[in-house]
């Protein structure tokens, strides 16, 4: 599935659901069905400065595509990391520094947050986009030394 199908399937669904209430607990569903993340990559150097709640944001690199890793504390934040990871892991570098975020304002989801929760979300994004561009810039830079 390309992220804009992803996208699109996101969009759908909240937009199917009539209140807000029922859109937080399917943040919440979203959040419990995130993938464990290791313990070892729950360390300082991945957590998410700028986040009322801890959040830990891992990426790994393999074969052209990013594939990220998360964890909350918070549920409601977890589930919007879970959003976050739904669209962008497993996409490549350029396709993540394309694929701008959009789609949260037409979920409705940037409106409904309480500012500390909007500059966890963006700090989450800006993450996502900085191992996306150092990714790019490390595969670039392996290209180019090549003989």
């Amino acid at each position: 599935m390309d992220i804009t199908q992803k996208i699109q399937e996101l969009v759908e669904t909240f937009k199917a659901l009539n209140s807000w209430e029922e859109r937080y607990k399917k943040l919440i569903e979203l959040g419990k069905g995130l993938p464990a993340m290791a313990a070892e990559e729950q360390i300082e150097a991945n957590k998410i400065k700028g986040c009322q709640s801890q959040v830990w944001l891992a990426a790994k690199h393999e074969d052209g595509k990013v594939f990220l890793s998360a964890d909350s504390d918070a549920s409601i934040v977890k589930g919007i990391i879970a959003l976050l990871l739904k669209v962008y892991s497993g996409e490549t570098p350029d396709t993540i520094l394309t694929v701008r975020p959009t789609f949260l304002e037409e979920i409705g989801l940037k409106q409904h947050l309480s500012m500390s929760r909007a500059n966890g979300l963006n700090a989450m994004v800006k993450q996502i986009n900085l191992y996306a561009l150092a990714f790019k810039a490390q595969a670039q830079m392996q290209k180019e030394s090549r003989p």
